[in-house]
């Protein structure tokens, strides 16, 4: 798969949005019962010939799912059939507003996709789409590496599919890093070695090769990087990722968020349309290659409860739930992609109920404000949630918390 750079970021997304709910594969995720009759007459086949008809036929149906009645039978649909109708309709609504032009709707259509059925590949295949879409190429980037893995651990037989999905992922990656000025990165092999010795000999080899990016250098301590390029050659190859940053403060700061579990993020709008956004780039690029996450924020997912409280501060509502609809599809993605134990599962429910709360306009104290007040009070700001300290997960999801359903999985988005 030695592609030329430049071929492969502009040919190879446009292959894959091409097939993008087309193939056998991504019509694996349609819903197994029957739709109700109403909606599979002449009329409505008639009205799916155009983007924006599709789309309010599409749109109909999501209210109708919500009230049980998109299904022939709905006493005999089980939550799964009504998640995974949702889900399917929540796609297409994802091709309809891409196709209208109007990625960042197709985005959050695809979130929505996402929680409904996170195990799907091709859900996440639509989101790589969006975010390429809307040039946030580093959420793309982890976007296809989350399908590729799906894909792989749901066995999926078809060879040509799998190594697009690696090329999507390639290509996105090098989009991401094409564009980026204010830091560059040096992926080092990592086998069983001393991590410590491993670490200081990777930034010593960074600091030779990019002398432009040394004012800042640290190695993500914290898991294990896998790459597309050498997923055929070398199967289950693991990196280590080392960061260097033309500005100190940032670098610091960056290095700072990944290190702690429980980082504190500034409340004031400056810092998010500044520095913010710098520092957030690196971070969304940390993502696109670690698969493993940590508990109970995966990927980003703190920062955007910090984000959508100061949005919500600010009353712009639509940038909040985008925002919040972005954490709950990581957090219903993460028992798919790792083992977890029983407490972690009952947090992360607690965040997603958290998350549901927030769009839907509840006040109430919130897990994760609980989770950061414990952790403000502790060492500095710099413990985190880990077994044996003070406060009890258990605590915490069972202190009159529970996930908030109806028939059919999660609403209220």
């Amino acid at each position: 798969m030695d592609i030329p750079g430049k071929w492969m970021r502009e040919f190879i997304p446009g292959i894959v949005d091409s097939v993008i709910g087309t193939s056998q594969n991504c019509r694996a995720g349609a819903p197994q019962q029957p739709l109700n009759p109403a909606l599979r007459n002449k009329n409505h086949r008639e009205s799916l010939k155009t983007p924006l008809s599709s789309a309010l036929v599409f749109i109909m149906l999501i209210l109708l799912c919500s009230k049980g009645f998109a299904l022939e039978d709905p006493l005999k649909s089980s939550p799964d059939d009504i998640s995974r109708l949702a889900s399917w309709i929540e796609s297409k609504l994802v091709i309809c507003y891409l196709k209208l032009g109007q990625p960042g709707l197709a985005l959050h259509h695809s979130h929505r996709s996402i929680i409904q059925n996170p195990s799907h590949f091709c859900n996440h295949l639509r989101q790589a789409a969006c975010f390429r879409c809307l040039h946030r190429y580093s959420e793309a980037a982890r976007s296809a590496m989350v399908a590729q893995c799906l894909y792989v651990l749901a066995e999926g037989a078809g060879p040509d599919t799998s190594d697009l999905l690696q090329l999507y992922w390639q290509a996105m990656t090098q989009e991401a890093l094409s564009g980026e000025v204010s830091f560059s990165v040096l992926y080092t092999p990592f086998e069983k070695e001393d991590k410590a010795e491993k670490i200081k000999e990777a930034n010593k080899a960074f600091a030779e090769k990019y002398p432009d990016y040394v004012q800042h250098i640290f190695t993500d301590p914290h898991g294990i990087h896998l790459l597309p390029e050498n997923a055929e050659s070398h199967p289950g190859q693991q990196y280590l990722l080392t960061l260097g940053f033309r500005n100190k403060e940032i670098g610091k700061t960056v290095e700072k968020f990944v290190t702690q579990n429980l980082p504190v993020f500034p409340g004031a709008e400056t810092f998010w349309q500044n520095s913010g956004k710098r520092i957030m780039a690196a971070m969304a690029f940390i993502g696109s290659s670690k698969i493993k996450v940590r508990i109970p924020f995966p990927s980003g997912t703190w920062h955007q409860f910090h984000h959508a409280s100061l949005l919500s501060h600010l009353q712009r509502g639509e940038e909040q739930a985008q925002v919040m609809a972005q954490a709950m599809a990581e957090l219903a993605t993460v028992p798919y992609l790792q083992r977890i134990s029983q407490e972690d599962d009952k947090l992360l429910q607690s965040l997603m109920a958290d998350a549901m709360d927030i769009l839907a306009g509840r006040t109430g104290e919130r897990v994760w404000t609980k989770i950061q007040k414990v952790t403000a009070c502790s060492k500095g700001q710099e413990s985190s949630l880990l077994p044996g300290q003070e406060m009890s997960l258990n605590l915490l999801c069972s202190n009159g918390r529970k996930e908030r359903r109806c028939q059919g999985g999660l609403w209220g988005l």
